[in-house]
């Protein structure tokens, strides 16, 4: 897992023919607004979470953020121990975030 400011996380996941960009927030706060193109699965919902992680292409770059890096710091965690290389999270998350944002 690696911790990047928006700058990195946005500068990688744009080069990155293998990202994959994570929302791991609730679907009340994704409804609220998320990052274009990003798929969401609700971290608070552990084994639903944990069930769609596995189903999750473990050799794709997962680019994760919530609402302020937290939770996505432990889903990077806990998407590295089910065999994803490549995780990487979102300082500051989607409220620090300058990029857009679809609603």
């Amino acid at each position: 897992m690696a911790d990047l400011t928006q700058q990195q996380w946005s500068e990688q996941c744009e080069k990155d023919d293998n990202a994959v960009i994570l929302d791991v927030r609730t679907d009340a706060e994704f409804d609220e607004g998320y990052i274009p193109g990003a798929l969401q699965i609700d971290i608070f919902n552990g084994a639903e979470f944990l069930k769609r992680a596995k189903a999750l292409d473990p050799e794709k770059n997962y680019y994760v953020y919530c609402r302020s890096g937290g939770r996505s710091g432990q889903a990077c965690m806990l998407l590295n121990s089910i065999g994803v290389k490549n995780a990487y999270n979102l300082k500051g998350g989607i409220i620090e975030w300058k990029g857009e944002i679809n609603n």
